[in-house]
């Protein structure tokens, strides 16, 4: 039996999966981890820690196996993107990775406006730039810790550090480069323009593959620190929303869209053209393979505003609890609307300075009023999302309910009812994971391509969820005041953000 290996570098947490082949899980393990945040604007992980659950979440699994170690075929990886990882000509970090919630370098983003002109920028990138992109954190990085800076000997994404720990080569792949937004996304390479016009030696920049392509083996040093058999091939793998796409079976633009709530939350597709929304309101990135790209839209805070709300405010044991609360008010949280910018905004508004917001309290409103306002608000957020994607020509006839928010019952329903959409739901709860498993399937051979691979791998649950016509009078009007919220307060953000520290 040929065995996948896939490994799933999150914000909070790090889940190995194995998988045969035919996409049934064999084993899976999972360790959890902070966010470093030295201040309100900052967002830090330490790659160090984040290779020790990871190798624990392996010998978990590799310890369960004996002898059957031998029947994995090849192990693959799916990770957080944008984030910045710094390594000296020793392989050694430089400091802790500034990952993609980090904003701190709101004024590198103009500084690269002002340089290459963000006309010029937006048609290299096809995309707008904000904080939080490794871009922008090595510019802040060069200004503001030259001595770190002079150290650099490559640059890479999370997941890359991981990988080249298993194996020693460093690299990465096209859809977690491009989503650095120092890249050609219609070409598919680095952007030297952008390098040469900020004294950026190209050196830095790693070389780029396809994610299915071979980075190497297992070496001496992680067999023996993880039980995995050296020589076992180990695959590119790519950024987190592209494997989840995979492990989805969205390969295709005939292929459902993906609401996704994780720690952050998307609405995201595949297309076969590098297409991008004139206003630059949700991102273009690579997908993995060449000529194909995916688009996204993210909202910063999904799951982490839940988990704010639970660890922070109602000091509730689990979100089943919080689901099950939540269930027991009614939809439009009694007049309730949650503005979920608890780390600033990326999409539809690209703005740092925004803020969290629960509009509409009153001595009426109770705990689960405030839980189902909070889901709600995610939703909405991502109902933003899905309404550029249909106002650029672009539809879908369904959805698919990705990441942790498809494990409850009310987001499901919420999502089918918001989205006006059926709502799928794959069999596999972690999606990422069975994506990179099956990126690493193709990348040893086992199937000739992603779509005869997914044809096998991948199954969705008979559970189909449909929109309920009684509650969409009561959404349409939650979003409508959703929708101004954000505008209605722009000015008070720039002035409140001075107060937070």
């Amino acid at each position: 039996m040929a065995l996948f290996m896939g490994i799933d570098i999150g914000t909070s947490s790090v889940k190995t999966l194995l998988t045969d082949e035919t996409g049934r899980t064999v084993a899976v393990s999972h360790r959890e981890y902070d966010i470093s945040k030295p201040n309100a604007l900052f967002a830090e992980q330490d790659m160090k820690l984040i290779w020790e659950k990871t190798r624990e979440t392996i010998c978990e699994i590799t310890a369960g196996l004996g002898q059957r170690t031998e029947e994995i075929q090849g192990i693959s990886f799916s990770g957080q993107m944008h984030g910045l990882v710094m390594v000296d000509r020793n392989g050694e970090l430089i400091r802790n990775a500034i990952i993609w919630c980090d904003q701190r370098a709101s004024r590198q983003t103009l500084d690269v406006y002002e340089v290459v002109g963000e006309k010029r920028y937006k048609e290299i990138t096809l995309n707008d730039l904000s904080s939080g992109f490794l871009l922008t954190s090595l510019l802040w990085v060069k200004e503001n810790e030259k001595w770190n800076y002079e150290k650099i000997y490559k640059v890479m994404l999370p997941k890359d550090y991981i990988r080249y720990q298993m194996c020693g080569e460093i690299a990465t792949d096209y859809s977690d480069a491009s989503a650095t937004l120092m890249f050609d996304t219609r070409r598919g390479e680095w952007a030297w323009e952008l390098a040469d016009q900020f004294g950026m030696d190209h050196s830095l920049f790693p070389d780029c593959y396809e994610s299915d392509g071979t980075a190497g083996a297992v070496n001496v040093k992680c067999a023996e620190e993880t039980g995995l058999r050296e020589g076992t091939p180990v695959i590119y793998g790519g950024g987190d929303s592209i494997m989840q796409q995979i492990g989805n079976g969205v390969i295709s633009e005939e292929s459902p869209w993906i609401a996704n709530i994780g720690t952050s939350c998307s609405v995201n597709c595949a297309t076969q053209r590098p297409v991008f929304d004139r206003l630059f309101r949700v991102n273009t990135f690579c997908h993995a393979k060449k000529n194909m790209w995916f688009w996204m839209g993210a909202n910063l805070c999904g799951g982490a505003a839940l988990k704010w709300l639970k660890n922070n405010i109602l000091h509730m044991n689990s979100y089943d609890e919080m689901s099950a609360l939540a269930d027991t008010a009614e939809p439009g949280s009694n007049g309730l609307v949650f503005l979920p910018y608890l780390s600033g905004s990326r999409s539809p508004v690209n703005d740092p300075d925004a803020q969290g917001i629960f509009f509409g309290l009153t001595l009426s409103h109770g705990r689960a009023h405030m839980t189902r306002s909070v889901m709600e608000g995610i939703i909405l957020g991502m109902k933003t999302t899905f309404m550029i994607f249909e106002e650029s020509g672009i539809t879908t006839e369904t959805m698919i309910a990705s990441g942790g928010g498809a494990r409850s019952d009310v987001f499901l329903q919420m999502e089918a009812d918001i989205f006006d959409k059926p709502v799928y739901i794959a069999d596999n709860h972690e999606q990422s994971c069975l994506g990179a498993a099956i990126t690493a399937a193709v990348g040893t051979g086992q199937y000739k391509n992603y779509r005869e691979a997914c044809r096998e791998m991948v199954r969705l649950k008979d559970k189909i969820v449909y929109p309920r016509t009684e509650n969409q009078e009561r959404y349409q009007e939650s979003y409508a005041v959703y929708k101004d919220l954000y505008q209605t307060n722009y000015e008070l953000f720039q002035r409140n953000r001075k107060r937070i520290h």
